[in-house]
């Protein structure tokens, strides 16, 4: 269940993901040319509105479209998104994630069956046609049925928001945001239900603190300073390099596993991702589009002007939370324990619970299967993958390290990529991934091996996978 979930939330996220630069275009024009922005503007300001009712939703169609069907899949997507666009009057973002994949699968399932059923010379007739046939069919469907399920859909959300916003109750919603995201579902709860929320509050009112609730570093940047002071091993070791990509590089999953080696942690997360929210509230601070990454530095450039005071102070509240609650959780219930043991040890109970065999019994195979593939030869190394949720944030972290290892070593002609989970190329040889990540990665790339980490940025499979390769591409 687990598992699906993430890939629906990556699915969700996949669609918005490729066109964070389009959404940060947007943003930087609201921010600059509205009225209440730097440079306020009329002509210029022209541009808000039909970009975000019209471009943002179609580049979000024909992306999910792609992604089932391809191009063509693309294309229907964004015909038939234009039948919520047009019988709508608010963005539509959530009909665009509905109606794009939704109208590729469709032609894809036509394609498949007439295929083979077409007289020679007449492909190209029926490939145009049906798509355009199709296309038309369900953009008036879309606009008949799709819209107001989507209306009806947007105006539950509102209601339940402005119930928590006028009860002054948003920083609840820390309960949920902040173990979801530990779970890799930062990239879901952020770009496929805040950030459509955000860009219509944007629309009525220049700027919106959806984007905050998800995007804010304050909670990782305390829990990892904890660890720089009361951390052990190779946690604290690692912490305050953690700090600085997280921080400042904006790669939140570099946290994640600093949470999962001590579960007791996320009660600082709760608690710092709520008091964050509570002063952004109280200083009515808001963003003017999605910060992606989730740096501090693309957070203060997405900020709307009268929002900077609010923003510094809310982040440093939630990061004093954060510290204040780790250390004594770090000092007193902590363990003398390594980084990568305590995630061994977590999926030794995972898997106790669900009836499966231990890590112990899996770091037996492992080594067996090393035994094996340096006996064997298992050929030359061409291409390693890193991947991660999507395949944008800490999995190019990773590359990044690898490459530097690999240039150290003198080994050439081996090509690191970064890639989403779910989508892991089929001539990747070896496949780097994080430990909670890898059932998803295995049914990617079935025959791709699997190297299991816990920090992507100072594994120490890294020395064990270059030794490899240099015996393998000898």
């Amino acid at each position: 269940m687990k598992e699906k979930v993430q890939t629906f939330g990556r699915f969700l996220s996949g669609m918005v993901m490729p066109n964070i630069g389009a959404f940060i275009a947007w943003g930087l024009l609201t921010a600059f040319f509205i009225d209440t922005g730097w440079c306020p503007n009329e002509k210029l300001a022209g541009f808000v509105t039909p970009m975000s009712q019209l471009m943002l939703p179609l580049l979000i169609a024909y992306t999910g479209g792609e992604v089932v069907a391809g191009k063509r899949g693309g294309v229907i997507g964004v015909i038939a998104t234009m039948g919520v666009i047009v019988g709508s009057d608010i963005p539509m973002f959530i009909g665009a994630m509905i109606v794009g994949p939704l109208a590729a699968w469709i032609i894809k399932k036509f394609d498949k069956l007439v295929s083979g059923h077409i007289k020679p010379g007449f492909e190209m007739l029926v490939n145009n046609f049906s798509l355009g046939i199709l296309g038309a069919v369900l953009a008036i469907i879309a606009m008949v049925g799709i819209t107001p399920l989507v209306s009806g859909l947007n105006n539950i959300f509102s209601t339940g928001v402005g119930f928590l916003v006028e009860h002054g109750l948003l920083p609840v919603t820390s309960i949920l945001i902040e173990p979801a995201k530990v779970l890799f579902l930062n990239n879901a709860i952020n770009h496929g239900i805040l950030s459509p929320m955000g860009i219509q509050q944007v629309e009525e009112t220049g700027k919106s603190i959806f984007f905050l609730l998800e995007a804010n570093p304050g909670p990782g940047l305390g829990i990892l300073l904890a660890y720089c002071f009361m951390g052990k091993g190779s946690a604290k070791s690692s912490a305050p390099g953690a700090v600085i990509i997280h921080f400042l590089g904006g790669i939140h999953e570099i946290y994640f596993p600093y949470i999962l080696m001590n579960p007791l942690l996320i009660i600082a997360a709760i608690a710092s991702g709520a008091s964050g929210i509570l002063i952004f509230s109280l200083f009515d601070v808001g963003l003017t589009s999605t910060a992606s990454p989730g740096s501090i530095i693309a957070i203060l450039m997405m900020a709307e002007r009268h929002s900077y005071l609010g923003l510094c102070l809310g982040v440093l509240v939630s990061a004093t939370v954060a510290f204040l609650i780790s250390v004594p959780i770090l000092k007193f219930m902590g363990k003398d324990t390594s980084l990568e043991d305590a995630q061994k040890k977590k999926d030794d109970m995972k898997r106790q619970a669900k009836g499966l065999q231990t890590a112990a019994c899996d770091n037996a195979e492992e080594s067996a299967g090393k035994e094996d593939r340096q006996n064997q030869q298992a050929g030359v190394i061409r291409k390693i993958a890193f991947a991660c949720d999507a395949g944008m944030g800490s999995s190019a972290m990773g590359a990044s390290v690898l490459k530097k290892k690999l240039a150290a070593a003198k080994l050439e002609g081996v090509e690191v990529i970064h890639t989403p989970v779910s989508s892991i190329p089929a001539d990747v040889q070896i496949v780097v991934t994080h430990r909670e990540l890898g059932e998803r990665a295995a049914h990617s790339n079935p025959s791709a091996e699997l190297i299991l980490i816990t920090n992507f940025l100072a594994a120490p499979e890294y020395d064990e996978l270059i030794a490899d390769i240099q015996k393998r591409n000898q």
